[in-house]
């Protein structure tokens, strides 16, 4: 438990530090940016200060710091110093977005940069830099982080001796090193940042930030009077200014310090505090936080009933069970409560989703050693998986044909199933001389039928398929590959090895296709969070450097029978697929609601659009199966498209069966 804490505070101040600290005065602070740029001052003054709030409204209001961002760029004209900045300022926005553009935003922002030699463009460098690590920690751990760190980040500040900035690059380290538990390190660096801002910045954020840091890293040390130090000089600091935001962060280094004291009970009402602040200020990721912690407050003192609602709010709002390692430990937490409780059928629940999520994570825990790091791995032992995986590909390969042929003789089958059904009908209406509107309802409610069988068919192979594939190859080659990559770093020279990298690539894209597939088949993220989510999900995976997708999401329901949510989630997949792929499209508007028991979608492009009555003319599969589920559901489809664009309107019905 102790390491999941740490864990989930290093993801908190991760998304606190992959931007500039703002100053504990808010309000102050946002008065000036916005008087600046009402006033008569130059361009790049207001420029500076359009860029300034676009960072600090990008995780509370997206549109309004799009708007200064772009503000920003239209004061700048062809300045090379603040194009550059304009580069890291849109990789701030888009850091939550779109890592992938973002990360393309820092180097253009870092390359540009380099070219100015003063004390603002090495720090806003060294911002870049740490920004761009952190965009590739997902796909390649914090190896990479700490690299950049030591070599690029902090290098290009140390030469200001007295700069905030390097006090604050001092205590980023330090958050690594504690997460690694080398303790002792962390307190070196926090204590470097601490000479130079209690020296020189003695009200400043970073200076308050680094109290918590040094806090928070003493509780990991079960060590209280420490922390409750530099607590009390954190709070000094914050008092004056009880409407920051940043008294949340206060709040949650005081509710560790209380369960490092083992006052639970005090730490209850301390968390209430910190989720005050937490829900005001719209930060959801430290709310979960809190939550999680009063789960395990509640789990100490017996209660196990609360803790056991607290930890399923936690699983269920998913910003902290996004990450499959804390999913796995919440599940196993849970089978642990109920068991306590006396549920031992769904303790038997919680067990075996944790069972199958573990079996299904091949990955390895690696510590990092900050001083060297290295990885040795044997050649002939990697060879022989790459056999063994070979052979498993094949094997599954076989399995996925065979089961489709069993797909195509099963619809045949039903086919021919509807075809009798149609000539019994005929001649039923012939002997029996029932009207033609009986006859058509009918018909209608035997197609219905039909279509079921085949979509719920589908629907079972498609996730029986996507598990084998995701959980069992998908897993043991993306273990491969990372090994590959891991050995090669320190084994190959990119010049000299080009063959084992491009075999690499190939590797890496086969991984890719194998995912894309799996994600295709069956959506994970619908049947671990809902509909909503999958739909999101679904969006963020078409986006393009020239593609902006646009989800609307309003009061969709999470207890939608799960075969309901399926047929809308394909429908969406049918037509972002269609527009995504025939439109041309740079810009796509999706919109899902829910009224009662009326599901409405609409999507529109600004694409080339396509001939009238397309939807009549055409044999195309997609747009068939599309009706079919548009009538599975007993709804109805509208299609408007010109040269300007195309719309789709679709009414279905959530009790449509």
């Amino acid at each position: 438990m102790k390491r999941l804490l740490i864990l989930l505070s290093l993801l908190l101040f991760f998304s606190l530090r992959s931007q500039q600290i703002f100053p504990l005065n808010e309000k102050f602070y946002i008065d000036s940016l916005q008087s600046v740029i009402k006033s008569t001052a130059p361009n790049t003054s207001k420029a500076t200060a359009s860029f300034l709030l676009s960072n600090y409204y990008r995780n509370s209001d997206s549109l309004l710091s799009k708007n200064y961002l772009k503000n920003g760029k239209e004061l700048i004209q062809n300045n090379a110093f603040f194009i550059a900045k304009y580069y890291y300022y849109e990789g701030q926005y888009n850091m939550d977005r779109n890592k992938a553009k973002a990360a393309q935003s820092y180097q253009r922002s870092i390359k540009s940069l380099s070219k100015f030699k003063n004390e603002e463009s090495d720090f806003l460098q060294s911002l870049a830099w740490y920004s761009y690590g952190v965009t590739q920690k997902d796909k390649e751990g914090y190896a990479p982080l700490v690299k950049i760190i030591l070599e690029k980040s902090i290098p290009l500040v140390k030469k200001y001796e007295k700069s905030r900035n390097l006090g604050f690059l001092y205590t980023q380290f330090a958050i690594i090193l504690t997460y690694n538990a080398q303790f002792e390190k962390a307190v070196n660096y926090n204590k470097k940042a601490l000479e130079i801002l209690e020296r020189s910045y003695p009200n400043s954020a970073e200076l308050f930030y680094t109290y918590l840091n040094s806090a928070n890293n003493y509780c990991y040390q079960a060590n209280g009077e420490e922390a409750k130090k530099y607590l009390e000089k954190a709070e000094k600091l914050i008092a004056p200014y009880p409407e920051s935001s940043a008294n949340a962060f206060y709040y949650y280094s005081k509710t560790l310090l209380y369960i490092t004291k083992q006052k639970n009970s005090e730490a209850l009402s301390v968390i209430e505090k910190g989720l005050f602040y937490a829900k005001k200020f719209n930060q959801n990721l430290l709310a979960q936080m809190f939550y999680f912690n009063k789960y395990d407050i509640l789990k100490k003192l017996k209660r196990y009933s609360e803790a056991k609602t607290v930890l399923e709010d936690v699983l269920t709002e998913k910003s902290l069970a996004i990450d499959l390692n804390n999913r796995k430990t919440f599940y196993k937490q849970l089978s642990l409560l109920n068991e306590e409780i006396g549920n031992t059928k769904e303790a038997l629940v919680w067990e075996q989703k944790y069972s199958k999520l573990n079996d299904s994570l091949n990955t390895e825990n690696i510590k990092l050693e900050i001083n060297k790091i290295e990885s040795k791995y044997n050649a002939a032992e990697k060879e022989r998986k790459i056999a063994t995986l070979n052979a498993e590909k094949n094997q599954k390969d076989l399995e996925v044909n065979k089961k489709n042929s069993y797909l195509w003789g099963m619809g045949l089958i039903l086919l021919l199933a509807l075809s009798l059904l149609t000539f019994l009908f005929i001649i039923f209406r012939k002997n029996k001389k029932i009207s033609e509107q009986k006859i058509n309802e009918i018909k209608q409610k035997e197609e219905l039928s039909l279509t079921k069988a085949i979509l719920d068919g589908e629907e079972r192979e498609r996730e029986r398929i996507a598990r084998d594939l995701h959980d069992g190859l998908g897993g043991m080659l993306a273990g491969v590959k990372i090994n590959f990559s891991t050995w090669s770093s320190n084994h190959l020279h990119p010049e000299k090895d080009k063959e084992f990298y491009k075999i690499l690539g190939q590797l890496d894209n086969s991984v890719s296709e194998l995912r894309h597939v799996a994600r295709n088949l069956m959506p994970e993220s619908l049947l671990n969070f809902g509909l909503e989510t999958a739909l999101n999900d679904l969006c963020e995976f078409y986006v393009r450097k020239d593609l902006e997708i646009d989800f609307q999401a309003i009061d969709i329901e999470k207890n939608l029978p799960l075969n309901i949510q399926l047929n809308i989630y394909r429908i969406v997949q049918e037509l972002l697929a269609n527009a995504v792929k025939h439109s041309e499209a740079n810009n796509i508007l999706l919109q899902c609601s829910q009224s009662g028991e009326n599901f409405l979608i609409t999507i529109e492009d600004n694409g080339k659009g396509f001939k009238k009555d397309i939807d009549k003319s055409t044999k195309s599969m997609g747009l068939h199966n599309l009706k079919n589920r548009v009538n599975y559901l007993k709804g109805k489809m509208e299609i408007h498209s010109d040269n300007q664009g195309t719309t789709i309107n679709i009414e279905l019905n959530t009790y449509g069966e």
